[in-house]
């Protein structure tokens, strides 16, 4: 005889294979750890289309502000050379690198500014605004060369090349067709001016830039539906689980059965125990008993003081005999009282002159009227 386990063939996890959709628990305790359904593709693809808009209306004017730029400090070095007898002292030189480099910074800023912005709304738009940090705290499990390797043979791995790839072709692909007819322009460059030449290859890299960006935004949308549906699968949950996160939740259903039979013992015991004040039990006969008090000093409306159904109620028809209490027999009320008003609540003004009937009734019998 050949033995054999039929988990073999499960996937890994406790409780056999992940078929069940992650919980808010699960998905909430993810977000801590910083695991959530993003594609970086988006944000590089937004930010390469603003990076290149921008461009394409704010070069002219960036490329003018450098040329003034570097026209005015290289005049400026003549004045020092002159008034230095053909010596620069360092401490000049340093400033005139500084102050280059301070305008230089200033005409890139916005640039700069917008892209970050345009990534982070990107990336906000994505997963939300929950910043956390655990994704920074070193762990230790990442140095494990067995996990490194099966991280580099993997089905993501695989989708990463093959992305990888395609947009590579689709890029090379792109600017074969855009630059095609535009040759003639690039080699008769040498024939017009600087400023003109400038101005053609601006535009070309501007306009092959929007191209490339929007391109890629197609891929990124892709790149987004696919970590999309990676993330829920990677989060599904077997359905042990399922019920051990349950337990943990909303605790273990055994002991919270066994605490709430305790609490009806408990309750129960307690009606027993204030049975022998009641002035009346009504009954059903049979399936209802509901014992009525009625104390003018206490309350101004009669009170149930216990009732019970079946088995209970033949418990209080029990107690109400030891303790010489009258048993009435009124169906449709005993009913009423049962369904309507639970115990050490007062009686309903509706059902007044029925339960004062009943009393008026037991109060004659004990000659108190």
């Amino acid at each position: 005889m050949i033995r054999y386990d039929l988990q073999f063939f499960a996937k890994e996890g406790p409780g056999g294979e992940k078929t069940e959709p992650a919980t808010a628990k699960k998905l909430s305790d993810a977000r801590k750890e910083g695991q959530v359904a993003k594609s970086k593709e988006i944000a590089n693809g937004f930010t390469l289309l603003a990076l290149f808009l921008i461009l394409k209306f704010y070069i002219g004017y960036m490329g003018t502000s450098m040329l003034s730029l570097f026209s005015a400090f290289y005049d400026y070095i003549p004045e020092l050379t002159t008034f230095y007898h053909g010596l620069m002292p360092q401490a000049d030189v340093r400033w005139i690198f500084r102050q280059m480099l301070l305008r230089i910074m200033i005409l890139v800023a916005p640039i700069l500014l917008i892209g970050v912005t345009v990534a982070f709304v990107c990336d906000v738009a994505q997963v939300k605004w929950r910043p956390t940090t655990k994704p920074l705290k070193p762990k230790f499990r990442n140095l494990n060369p067995i996990s490194g390797f099966k991280k580099i043979i993997s089905v993501n791995s695989l989708v990463e090349l093959i992305k990888s790839l395609l947009k590579i072709g689709l890029i090379i692909f792109v600017c074969y067709n855009f630059l095609r007819d535009k040759w003639v322009y690039l080699l008769n460059i040498y024939d017009i001016t600087l400023m003109q030449g400038l101005q053609i290859v601006a535009d070309m890299v501007t306009d092959l830039g929007i191209r490339i960006a929007a391109l890629y935004l197609l891929i990124s949308l892709g790149d987004y539906i696919y970590q999309k549906v990676k993330f829920n699968n990677d989060m599904k949950m077997t359905k042990q689980e399922v019920k051990d996160e349950y337990k943990q939740s909303e605790g273990d259903p055994q002991i919270k059965g066994q605490i709430k039979a305790k609490m009806r013992e408990a309750s129960r015991r307690r009606m027993m125990q204030a049975l022998p004040q009641a002035d009346v039990v009504i009954t059903n006969p049979t399936h209802y008993a509901v014992a009525i008090k009625y104390d003018p000093e206490v309350a101004d409306a009669p009170l149930v003081i216990a009732k019970g159904e079946d088995y209970l109620a033949q418990r209080i028809k029990e107690a109400a005999k030891e303790h010489h209490i009258e048993i009435v027999e009124n169906k449709p009320l005993a009913r009423m009282l049962y369904a309507n008003v639970d115990v050490g609540q007062a009686v309903p003004p509706e059902l007044y002159q029925a339960v004062a009937e009943v009393l008026a009734f037991v109060y004659h019998l004990q000659g108190k009227v």
